[in-house]
């Protein structure tokens, strides 16, 4: 069940310019939280800006009962969040989200991720390496100057691919082009996605053509988080366009089998 609270900011860092880490006490949201699940935040007390921002868990300190999440500030909402400071109160709701990664059945699990998109990811690689699974992380950006966390994220993965669309840094090209050639060289059993539309298409694709188990973390604008305003449908794979049928990221999701969701 969700908690509506009031967490304590005891963290925060400025990772880029417009791009922000912030870690609140929160224990009870940390103990009931899973890799995959989000929370909203409602940045102000006034009416305006009026709905809650939905941001992806980032980090779970379970021993200091600490929730880490990283936002870019796109809007008047998300400046308004930047400008808090260590010891204000964060209007906070979570764990939000039914629909989380799952990887336990398999050995080989491929994470990849693409620009702000990796964040989500962070919680489930740890996870999975610290039960002993084979993580291979592929994470894409434009160039040099996007590339976030690739310390973060070698110290979750067996084996990290960090890609750039100019090659200004790492390997050049799209990650999913590793995966794809890790794949056919027999490393991986599932794959486990969230980044920007184009990203997961490929990636759905991919697993459809290689038969592979696949999960994508969608992102859609959600004032409610709870199921109750219908903003954030997405249409089942199985429905058709004659009589669609729809699912909500905020509460069957945002974690989907890729071949449940038509995207």
């Amino acid at each position: 069940m969700p908690e509506v609270l009031f967490a304590e900011l005891v963290g925060k860092q400025q990772l880029k310019k417009d791009l922000f880490k912030f870690s609140i006490k929160a224990p009870n949201i940390v103990k009931n939280s899973k890799p995959g699940n989000f929370i909203e935040i409602r940045v102000s007390e006034q009416t305006e800006p009026f709905l809650r921002r939905p941001i992806s868990i980032y980090n779970l300190d379970r021993v200091n009962g600490v929730l880490e999440f990283i936002f870019q500030v796109k809007g008047k909402g998300t400046e308004i969040l930047s400008k808090k400071e260590i010891g204000d109160l964060i209007d906070v709701v979570g764990p939000l989200g039914y629909g989380t990664f799952k990887y336990e059945d398999y050995q080989n699990i491929a994470v990849i991720g693409g620009g702000i998109g990796i964040f989500p990811l962070y919680e489930l690689a740890k996870c999975a390496k610290n039960d002993n699974e084979n993580v291979n992380t592929y994470i894409g950006f434009r160039n040099q100057d996007l590339v976030v966390l690739e310390e973060e994220f070698k110290q979750v993965s067996n084996n990290l691919i960090l890609t750039t669309d100019d090659g200004s840094y790492g390997k050049k090209g799209f990650a999913i082009n590793f995966l794809e050639e890790d794949i056919n060289n027999g490393k991986i059993d599932s794959i486990f996605a969230c980044g920007p539309l184009p990203m997961l298409k490929a990636v759905q694709k991919l697993a459809e053509n290689k038969n592979i188990p696949c999960q994508i973390s969608l992102e859609e604008k959600m004032a409610c988080g709870l199921g109750v305003c219908l903003g954030c449908a997405v249409k089942t794979a199985s429905s058709s366009k004659e009589n669609p049928e729809y699912l909500h990221v905020c509460k069957a999701g945002p974690v989907f089998n890729s071949k449940d969701v038509e995207i």
